[in-house]
């Protein structure tokens, strides 16, 4: 579905097997029916609002257009931007294409950016996307630890002219780039109107990308979406989208099988029968997702590295990829996935091999373990097969007493995770809005970088390792092996799997594009004749 396959702000999202609240009893896709038009099942996203949005992507990659747009082969295209600047890494400088609008009609200029970024960042905007923008020097300011913000505005920007602004970063960052493309949805430019009354916007959003929307949002009804007339970039293939609402993620893929829906994300249930279903309608996109098993550092029994890595070694992943994914997944070999460039693939070595008996003797050269183990997780999202196959596995190669603890919500489990209560291993992943090991890196092992305590290992050498890999000019990725092999030494948590994003699709469709956030890219979507 929609959604989810990007990084839910809370790491539920991206997963196949993360809590995909699809489909169940869609909405009209008579919209969608004409031949130049599509349907495109999602989770009632009830937030819009760039700023604001965690489950509504694609609807906001079709309503919007970025900055940049990263490529699948790593390049980055200027799209509403003419280019993105700088001498130093610090400061970098936007020039704006002309010529470019809102559905409105008002022109998108550089104080349009200036605002919308501000009231982003705006504390008492309560934006859950605000810390996207926590680079920009001034966002403390309208974040303070205490009390109301003195200021509305962060003065790491500066309006040149119309099409010119700067952006001042507390710190050098090669990477920005790559922050403001497809995905980083607080980077989007909102205009003038939206600000006076934000949750009216909600309720009609105007962007400055391919589709507008038609009608008002209405909860839990199709979103229908039609290609912008006075659009300034590239034309979209289609001319109609409609994001039809399901709570039932079975009835979306019996939907798009059926024919009544053009495309979805395939449950965590149907992955193994999909290829079966679907043939070469089955699309499975690397992403910028990876899975940990997450482990409670507090929990004296963990404290042993060699604990750690005996768990990771005792963990068949080729087989819980080919039983649970369909073998859509591959091992993961490092601390971010392969698609982020630079990634050191292999420097987890043997610990990230299944060895059995290697496990059972690391461990007990530790002292053993003490006590039982229940594997908490997110219930209600399809995880049970995962964590049953990990617990089994625990049981049988490492003599571990270990047994499934599924929450009874996200919420729950979310709330237990952040407040650091969990004595056992757990559910640990994240999907990168931009492929770059920064993106993972620092949600991962930065407090406060957006994932609390999913790996709650924090060290100031790896702070320090990342902002020198942050402000290497090459920008290539490989800086960031410094900071892998700071954590490789301590392994924190168990590195499980490199995710892909699988959709299916109807006969309509003759080929889904993505990009690699993993998402499929609408505007370009190819129908069948």
């Amino acid at each position: 579905m929609q959604r989810s396959r990007l990084a839910l702000v809370g790491a539920i999202a991206a997963s196949a097997l993360a809590i995909t609240a699809c489909s169940g009893g869609g909405g009209d896709t008579d919209a969608a029916a004409s031949e130049n038009a599509i349907s495109y099942g999602t989770t009632d996203p009830q937030l819009l609002i760039p700023g604001r949005q965690s489950v509504a992507f694609d609807f906001n990659m079709a309503v919007w257009s970025p900055l940049t747009f990263l490529n699948n082969d790593g390049s980055l295209d200027y799209v509403a931007a003419e280019s993105v600047e700088t001498d130093d890494a610090t400061t970098y400088t936007i020039t704006l294409r002309d010529g470019w609008t809102f559905h409105d009609g008002t022109p998108v200029t550089a104080q349009s950016y200036v605002d919308s970024w501000n009231a982003v960042a705006y504390g008492p905007n309560a934006m859950e996307n605000s810390g996207q923008l926590a680079n920009i020097v001034g966002y403390a300011d309208l974040n303070p630890a205490e009390g109301e913000p003195t200021t509305t505005e962060m003065s790491g920007l500066t309006v040149v002219d119309d099409t010119t602004f700067t952006v001042e970063l507390s710190g050098p960052d090669g990477q920005f780039p790559l922050q403001v493309s497809q995905a980083m949805t607080a980077f989007y430019p909102m205009p003038e109107t939206a600000m006076d009354d934000l949750d009216a916007y909600n309720v009609h959003p105007i962007g400055n990308g391919p589709f507008e929307i038609v009608d008002d949002y209405v909860e839990n009804e199709t979103i229908v979406v039609t290609a912008y007339e006075d659009f300034a970039g590239d034309e979209p293939t289609i001319d109609q989208i409609s994001f039809v609402p399901y709570t039932d993620e079975a009835t979306a893929y019996t939907d798009v099988l059926a024919g009544n829906l053009d495309v979805n994300g395939v449950p965590a249930n149907r992955l193994t029968q999909a290829e079966g279903d679907f043939g070469d309608r089955l699309y499975s996109f690397e992403a910028p997702g990876i899975s940990f098993l997450g482990l409670p550092l507090w929990d004296e029994r963990y404290q042993d590295v060699r604990v750690r890595q005996a768990i990771s070694m005792a963990i068949d992943r080729e087989t819980i990829i080919d039983v649970v994914y369909g073998g859509t997944y591959e091992p993961a070999t490092a601390w971010t996935p392969t698609i982020e460039p630079g990634t050191p693939e292999g420097i987890c070595g043997e610990y990230c091999e299944y060895d059995p008996e290697a496990a059972a003797a690391l461990l007990e050269e530790a002292g053993g373990f003490e006590g039982t183990m229940e594997i908490y997780f997110p219930g209600g999202g399809g995880l049970d097969p995962l964590y049953e196959a990990i617990a089994n596995q625990l049981r049988q190669n490492l003599g571990i007493e270990a047994t499934i603890d599924p929450s009874a919500d996200w919420a729950e489990f979310l709330a237990t995770r952040t407040a650091g209560d969990i004595d056992s291993p757990y559910f640990s992943r994240w999907g990168a809005l931009y492929p770059s090991q920064q993106a993972t890196l620092r949600v991962f092992f930065i407090q406060g970088g957006g994932c609390d305590n999913c790996i709650p290992f924090y060290s100031d050498e790896v702070a320090a390792a990342m902002a020198t890999a942050d402000a290497d000019p090459s920008g290539d990725g490989t800086a960031y092996a410094d900071v892998q092999e700071l954590i490789q030494a301590e392994f924190p948590a168990v590195p499980l799997f490199n995710e892909t994003y699988s959709y299916v699709t109807s006969e309509r469709i003759a080929e889904l594009v993505t990009s690699p956030v993993g998402n499929p890219t609408l505007r370009e979507i190819v129908l069948a004749d």
